[in-house]
């Protein structure tokens, strides 16, 4: 798998954290801030990997994954999907649009590493 991971999130904090610590471990970091057009920026940027927030503005990150799985293209994706709320009804509804892996915010730089990591190798 290569190192390119697009970040599909609205809170420029959290883009830059994830930008920074990715780009230190050699990923080739993009970054979309909406849900209105995110289909279009995963097409376009064609990434190894996707870290998804649920609550975007236009459309929600379970949307644009269960979208994302229905296209051949993009069944097989690591999609690590990040949120604020981490109950279980998150994580079930997380699991059946296809989610790769679920992370609550806040969340450590390690964790995200060690889960992007772990997902590139699967």
């Amino acid at each position: 798998m290569g190192k390119r991971v697009l970040v599909i999130e609205d809170e420029p904090n959290i883009i830059e954290a994830i930008k920074f610590f990715l780009s230190r471990d050699g990923w080739e970091v993009f970054t979309h801030s909406n849900g209105h057009d995110a289909l279009e920026a995963v097409d376009r940027r064609a990434p190894d990997l996707l870290i998804l927030d649920v609550m975007l503005p236009g459309r929600s990150g379970y949307e644009i994954l269960r979208e994302l799985r229905a296209q051949e293209r993009w069944a097989k994706l690591p999609v690590l999907i990040l949120t604020a709320r981490g109950q279980t009804k998150d994580r079930e509804m997380a699991a059946a649009a296809g989610a790769s892996r679920f992370m609550t915010k806040p969340f450590s730089n390690t964790d995200i590493l060690e889960a992007v990591r772990e997902l590139a190798e699967a």
